[in-house]
Formats: C-alpha cells, structure tokens, sequence
C-alpha cells in the first residue's frame, strides 16, 4: 500500500451558511482565525456535510472542524469541544445526502486510511436559531464568537505543541 505523507499545516474548517441567522458562527469563527495570519494554519469555509467532507480533510495531519450544533441540552452560545468518538453512537448506515460528519469520518477512514487525518477535533457552538433567513446571528451566539475562537486557539496550541 502507498504511504501518503500527511500535510503538518493544522487545517481549520467552518461549517455553515452565512444567511441562516446562527449556522454562520463556524464561517465567523474561521473568518477570524483566518485573519490572523497564523503560521501552519489553513482555513476553509465550506457549506458542506456529508460524505463531501471527506475530500476537504484528505491529506492533512490534524483538523479542526467549527460549527453550529442544537443540541438543546445547552445553554446557546455554549462552546463544546468534541472528539470523533464521542459522535460513535451516531455512526449509521443512511443515504449519502443523510450521512452526519461522524459517519463521514468513518466510511473516510474505510476508504482512505492512509489520507485521513490522525486528529480530528470538533468546536461546536450551541445555537437557538438555524432556520431564520438572516446574515444576523442571535445575541448569545454573536457573544459566543471570542470564547469559540479561543477554544480554536487552544487546540492549535496543543496541536503544535505536540509536533
């Protein structure tokens, strides 16, 4: 089998769309990391889920993937810092349009092992409100944004710490 070698840029992704009121604080997160200007990091913004995840993440070392999640069991604007294990009881078989990022990660692992990242972290952000057409986000989210991209910071920082 051909060893692809893993890129050591950390690989910063945010997910969501900039028009449904809170599903734009990953985008926002991103844009501000982005800004900047940290060595070894790349950022993407991607309106994305699903299987299309896999090829954005192929190639890269360690990635962190900022989104919007409604969970309801916190407070809005809560930052929540996840493993892909934690999403194991989720892993299921669905259509490839039905498919959530931890069953993305592992049908990417089964079919690309060698290209798939070794690290892969979750900053996910409590919302109240994904549906409303608006290029506003709700106060509590809009608040959340400086908590959210520290909790990026910190990973970069653990990350880099570790190479």
């Amino acid at each position: 089998m051909n060893q692809r070698k893993l890129s050591d840029t950390i690989l910063v992704i945010g997910l969501g769309s900039p028009i449904m009121t809170d599903d734009a604080i990953g985008l926002k997160v991103v844009d501000t990391i982005g800004s900047m200007g940290l060595r070894n990091i790349e950022t993407q913004q991607e309106a994305i889920g699903g299987l299309d995840i896999i090829p954005v993440i192929l190639g890269y070392r360690n990635v962190i993937i900022v989104d919007a999640i409604k969970t309801g069991s916190y407070a809005p604007g809560t930052v929540i810092i996840f493993d892909p294990e934690d999403f194991e009881p989720t892993v299921g078989n669905a259509s490839a349009h039905g498919v959530n990022l931890a069953t993305a990660m592992h049908i990417g692992r089964q079919l690309e092992p060698e290209g798939m990242p070794e690290s892969v972290k979750f900053v996910a952000i409590e919302v109240s409100d994904i549906i409303t057409v608006s290029e506003s986000m709700t106060d509590a989210v809009a608040s959340a944004l400086p908590d959210a991209v520290n909790a990026v910071l910190d990973i970069i920082g653990n990350i880099q710490m570790s190479i």
